[in-house]
């Protein structure tokens, strides 16, 4: 029991996950008279919205990623476990992991979210993902992998689909990447390949919605919608894929793009946990939890972040998965920690929306602030990089973040185009670390035989 943690005189928090929420609350109870024990799968935060510009070579690895040791050294009521949960046991008040098991006096659950295929087993099985840093460096690897199989196809429609590559979901994560992708085809894709006709090369943006964006307000999706068309990038609206296989993302029974690269940012479910009762998990896994964060029916149980489903008079379907949502809860856990130590009750926990924003491209992006303020363009673009390199961990992850973004701007490369560790779907495992279907195929080759290849309306 307890992994050789120290004895306490002073309560033990245990927070089971450093992402955004989980990495704030622990930083917020520094001086507190608490025992912080975190748990996590890997030894680095991660900054997940820049895992598309890892994927697409703007950014190495290691500049969106900070050790958590490090994070925290000298903090000296923190402690930290490399391990996976594999339940939680709220009667006695324990955490089960591969490493042994870890008693608690208060548990919050930051575990935040995994990838939501909607039940599509093919997609499951095939697509590319871009969740964590090996998926982005997996994705990195295999478009440029497929690029150098498409110089040494003499068939055309095999060669288009290793150059085809579609990607599904409207939200910032596709929209993103899209245009990353767009730019990349414009400026350094000609440089590397002159051998293959890039013209061919289709970038397809499918999203399910009458519209891109769809927490944004109507002007941005426009003008989002507006960017990638004018980067090449064709968008297909009220389009979903039904599935994805032998090389073909299919978006009807009998029609698909020919695609070997088929990017999924569809959906995200909340990462809850085995062992709680069933009543507190909703249908896409996130954990009901009260207005101060308490998950229903289990005192001194929290969970915070992308995983918390707070349900408000605003917010009927739950607060947003948003990174300022997850770390405004962090404050407040901790302002409602300290008063549940004073025999004081909690306070309940009110969202302050500071804004939502999007990048498409260089000097294209798009700023909803409250009250109605919106911008786009240059400022807008300016204010992206800002606020994501503030947020960003670390010092020299900032410096290194602003000047790798300074010279792809002046420079207009990505400089970031090698293939270190060569993909196959075959080796393709989900966030656990385990096989994502146990069924998982040879890496599917593309068959041209009928039916005939359907490319997307114009």
């Amino acid at each position: 029991m307890d992994t050789n943690l120290p004895k306490s005189a002073h309560p033990r928090l245990v927070i089971i996950g450093c992402g955004f929420a989980g990495l704030r609350l622990a930083q917020a109870l520094k001086h507190d008279p608490v025992q912080i024990v975190v748990i996590d799968r890997h030894n680095y935060h991660n900054f997940q919205p820049l895992l598309y510009q890892v994927a697409t070579g703007a950014l190495e690895a290691d500049s969106i990623a900070y050790p958590i040791r490090k994070i925290f050294a000298g903090q000296k009521n923190f402690f930290f476990r490399l391990a996976d949960v594999e339940q939680v046991n709220p009667d006695t008040k324990t955490v089960h992991t591969n490493i042994g098991d870890i008693g608690y006096d208060y548990l919050v659950i930051a575990t935040g979210s995994l990838t939501n295929f909607f039940g599509i087993e093919s997609v499951e099985r095939n697509a590319m993902q871009i969740k964590s840093i090996p998926n982005a460096l997996n994705l990195r690897s295999y478009i440029f992998q497929n690029f150098e199989k498409a110089l040494l196809k003499d068939d055309p429609e095999q060669r288009q689909a290793l150059l085809n590559i579609v990607v599904v979901g409207g939200g910032p994560t596709g929209v993103e990447i899209s245009g990353s992708l767009a730019e990349m085809r414009r400026t350094v894709l000609p440089k590397d390949y002159p051998e293959l006709d890039l013209s061919q090369m289709k970038i397809i943006l499918v999203e399910a919605g009458p519209a891109l964006l769809g927490p944004m307000s109507k002007q941005s999706q426009d003008d989002a919608l507006g960017y990638l068309q004018k980067l090449g990038v064709e968008v297909r609206l009220n389009t979903g894929i039904k599935r994805f296989e032998d090389c073909r993302a299919y978006y009807s029974d009998t029609e698909f793009i020919p695609t070997e690269n088929l990017i999924w940012a569809a959906g995200v479910n909340g990462a809850a946990l085995p062992g709680l009762p069933e009543a507190t998990v909703t249908r896409n896994k996130r954990i009901n939890v009260n207005r101060w964060n308490e998950v229903e029916g289990l005192p001194g149980v929290f969970a915070i972040g992308d995983v918390a489903n707070m349900v408000t008079e605003d917010m009927p379907k739950g607060l947003p998965m948003l990174a300022p949502v997850a770390q405004q809860q962090a404050d407040h856990l901790a302002h409602n920690l300290r008063r549940l130590a004073k025999g004081q009750p909690p306070e309940p926990f009110n969202y302050l929306n500071k804004g939502v924003m999007a990048i498409v491209a260089r000097n294209k992006a798009v700023v909803d602030l409250p009250k109605n303020v919106h911008f786009n363009g240059f400022f807008g673009w300016l204010t992206w990089l800002f606020v994501h390199l503030m947020t960003l961990v670390g010092f020299r992850n900032k410096v290194v973040a602003f000047i790798d973004w300074a010279f792809s701007y002046w420079n207009s490369d990505k400089a970031l185009r090698l293939i270190i560790r060569p993909f196959n779907r075959r080796d393709m495992k989900d966030d656990k670390g385990k096989r994502a279907a146990e069924h998982q195929t040879a890496t599917p080759q593309y068959n041209p035989t009928p039916p005939a290849i359907q490319t997307p309306a114009a």
